[in-house]
């Protein structure tokens, strides 16, 4: 687990998950937290890629806070689980 991005509005977390055999493939994606709308997100398979590749894409043009937060507010869209605190 590896803290990607940390907002006023948003989190992102980055898991991997190793392969448990040698030769399989492992598995990972990408948490979106939105702290306004308290709800999260996990991105795995092409939707993480697709994730990925904007956010490095936005990034070779030093993006500022608000314009990450616009490009996450995209995926935090899709969000249905309400975040519990425990």
């Amino acid at each position: 687990m590896e803290l990607l991005y940390h907002s006023d509005s948003f989190v992102v977390v980055r898991f991997d998950v190793p392969a448990e055999q040698p030769g399989a493939l492992g598995r990972g994606g990408y948490e979106i937290v939105d702290k306004f709308a308290r709800t999260e997100i996990f991105l795995e398979g092409l939707l993480a890629e697709s994730f990925k590749a904007g956010v490095e894409q936005l990034a070779e043009q030093q993006p500022s806070v608000e314009e990450f937060d616009a490009y996450i507010a995209r995926f935090s869209a899709l969000a249905q689980q309400p975040v519990a605190m425990h």
